[in-house]
């Protein structure tokens, strides 16, 4: 009962996220231009409101308990936790790269999964990328981008952060389509789901504490800032020009600008 229920869950959110494509996808911006092209932000007004809510939640929440997490937890054990949550992720991986019609990226995500998985204690050891398998992280955005959607307006969602339409409508698809999500709904077992969040969340954070303190301290518009680095990074992504799974953040002085 509960996995028939989950089912027509599913369909329906398949069918607002098909809907919301169709309704958006005439009016978006070419994917090939994206890097060279103006940023449509018609929604400043209230994503620049989120972005602060985002902004004071990251502060007075999220970035205490990623420091606490970076000084208490060793770095071998942090980089387990990041090669667990990435090898959960593997079987998307997978399958964005199948309908990008990338045969050798899902071929490489297949051997990442299996090796992991079997060598590398269930993902906590990455031992694909020391066999000389990178690391190839895709979303059903950069999917939709490689079919030739255009990203549409910008978008600030609430605590996932900078996105476009595109990219919203991929991560909602992702979401639904996640192995780990449809197994922990059907039996029940949500609370994993929650855990994982809660630590991909950490982990993520971890990576760029420094980077992103930089960018508040040095940025004249930090809003801005933000957004420009959200779209080089998508960018970069879609054209699989070696783009790592967060921005390439610029090197500051210690010293703000005036």
């Amino acid at each position: 009962m509960k996995l028939a229920n989950f089912t027509r869950s599913f369909l329906r959110s398949a069918a607002v996220a098909v809907f919301a494509l169709a309704a958006t996808g005439c009016a978006s911006t070419p994917a090939t231009s994206e890097a060279d092209a103006t940023i449509s932000d018609p929604l400043e007004v209230p994503n620049r409101f989120v972005f602060a809510v985002n902004e004071a939640a990251d502060i007075l929440l999220i970035r205490p308990t990623t420091e606490v997490y970076v000084g208490v937890v060793p770095d071998p054990v942090r980089q387990a936790v990041h090669n667990f949550i990435q090898n959960l992720l593997s079987p998307l991986y997978i399958a964005n790269n199948l309908l990008q019609g990338d045969f050798e990226g899902a071929q490489i995500a297949t051997g990442r999964f299996m090796t992991n998985s079997i060598l590398g204690i269930g993902g906590l050891a990455d031992v694909a990328a020391e066999a000389g398998l990178p690391e190839q992280p895709e979303d059903f955005g950069q999917t939709l981008a490689v079919w030739g959607l255009g990203s549409g307006p910008y978008i600030v969602l609430p605590l996932v952060g900078p996105s476009n339409v595109r990219d919203t409508v991929g991560l909602g698809v992702d979401t639904i389509g996640d192995p780990l999500r449809i197994w922990g709904y059907a039996t029940d077992h949500k609370n994993l789901l929650y855990a994982r969040t809660g630590a991909a969340v950490v982990d993520r954070r971890s990576q760029v504490l420094k980077e992103i303190d930089d960018l508040r301290r040095n940025s004249l518009d930090f809003y801005a800032t933000a957004r420009s680095l959200y779209a080089q990074q998508r960018a970069a992504a879609i054209r699989d020009n070696a783009a790592t799974a967060t921005p390439e953040f610029p090197e500051f002085n210690d010293t703000p600008t005036k």
